[in-house]
């Protein structure tokens, strides 16, 4: 199988690449990523120099350049990731988010479409999306593969929109698709503009840790290497059509979050215990905030045998063991343009 992975040098890309890499030998994997800032190809140093492995430079939202890839290519199959996902950019620049998982999503389509027109056996269109298209839930309930959507913000909704656009071109043009909704990721290599990387980075540097609000908006913490398994299951055993809700059964306060990662931080820093909760800094809250998340896995669990690993506890442990050791990869991430932007969104 040659097999396109977009996206693959951001955070969870990297993560399904290097599974894919390493436990299928006899594909042949192309990663294709534009590089834009979340993108980073330290992210896969380990496994670059395998002979089952390529990394191309390119745009999705470069319709002529998607489909000579797809005539050069000839992919039996493509899992995408590639997508601008942080809310807060999508709030002050929604453009970016509609040209790349709008456009771009539609020009893969079309260039898969194209390509295995005819031929449609054995082929897979796997598009990756996120439990924010349903919108905030209240204090029960959680969101299913038959949730009706509710997007909130820019980018809540440009995900939506190409969740739609892969179904319609699953009914209209025969395309063998699988959807899947994820709940927020967390583990290593995760760019420190989300909740957990930054928290653990300004910890270490006795930096303020800005929480919206009052810390009271709820998340389902998937580890990403648990969403990673889920989508390799998804990919080979998911029914083609259908969608599939990964979440990691797992709760928490934004707030309680922040207050564990520091609990755990002082300890492995060899500070005085609460000495961190003191650089906890409450900042206006932001625009159309969603107060809820939670996903019931059970379709996954019951159709392909998946569930989440390890407690949380254990695995946030292991998630800042590995950024404390990692200080070159971090120090690279947070220079330069990010400052700007960080000092922009959270000085306000």
């Amino acid at each position: 199988m040659k097999l396109l992975i977009t996206g693959g040098a951001g955070f969870i890309g990297s993560h399904v690449v290097r599974r894919f890499v390493r436990n299928y030998p006899q594909y042949s994997i192309v990663n294709l990523d534009a590089l834009t800032y979340a993108g980073n190809l330290a992210n896969l140093a380990d496994v670059q120099g395998e002979s089952n492995y390529r990394f191309v430079k390119g745009d999705i939202t470069d319709k002529e350049f998607i489909q000579q890839l797809f005539r050069e290519e000839q992919f039996d199959g493509v899992i995408h990731l590639a997508a601008e996902s942080h809310v807060d950019r999508s709030i002050s620049g929604p453009d970016a988010f509609i040209q790349t998982n709008v456009v771009g999503t539609a020009n893969l389509l079309n260039a898969a479409v194209e390509s295995w027109k005819g031929n449609m056996d054995g082929k897979r269109f796997y598009h990756v999306s996120t439990d924010e298209v349903f919108g905030s839930l209240g204090a029960e309930g959680k969101f299913s593969e038959t949730t009706a959507y509710d997007p909130r913000s820019p980018y809540s909704a440009s995900k939506a929109s190409s969740d739609h656009l892969v179904r319609a071109y699953h009914h209209t043009y025969g395309l063998p698709i699988l959807i899947s909704n994820c709940s927020n990721n967390y583990g290593s290599h995760h760019f420190p503009e989300k909740l957990i990387p930054l928290i653990i980075h300004n910890i270490k540097n006795k930096k303020p840790l800005p929480v919206y609000g009052k810390g009271e908006n709820i998340r389902d913490w998937l580890w990403v290497e648990d969403h990673a398994r889920a989508i390799d299951v998804v990919f080979h055993r998911g029914k083609l059509g259908d969608t599939y809700c990964v979440g990691g059964n797992n709760e928490w306060k934004n707030i309680d979050v922040v207050k564990l990662l520091c609990k755990l931080m002082d300890e492995k820093l060899g500070r005085v215990d609460g000495e961190s909760e003191q650089l906890i800094t409450y900042v206006t809250d932001r625009p159309g905030h969603d107060a809820r998340y939670a996903i019931d896995a059970t379709k996954l669990k019951t159709e392909l045998d998946w569930e989440p690993t390890q407690p949380f506890e254990t695995l946030l442990s292991q998630t800042i063991d590995w950024y404390l050791q990692n200080d070159a990869w971090l120090e690279q991430v947070t220079s330069g343009s990010y400052r700007n932007y960080y000092e922009q969104q959270y000085n306000r």
